[in-house]
């Protein structure tokens, strides 16, 4: 079976969804823990970030699609 290499903007959005799984599966544990207030701040906290996160993805797609590209360039003309 031939091996199919991924595009950037394949590994990009890889490296974006484990980002935000790892991030809700961490706001999944501090919520379980029982430790009150404190961990529903952290749980909402997680959230916002996770918000932050993917509006930054979406807005500056076009500059990490081409940082994404040119890196790739540079490592095939290596």
């Amino acid at each position: 079976m031939k091996h199919e290499e991924k595009t950037p903007r394949q590994i990009l959005e890889q490296k974006r969804l484990a980002l935000c799984a790892a991030l809700l599966l961490l706001a999944r544990r501090m919520i379980h823990e029982r430790r009150g207030q404190g961990t529903t701040e952290y749980a909402i906290l997680v959230g916002v970030l996770v918000v932050i996160a993917i509006i930054a993805v979406v807005a500056f797609r076009g500059n990490i699609q081409a940082l994404w590209e040119s890196i790739s360039n540079s490592i095939n003309s290596l």
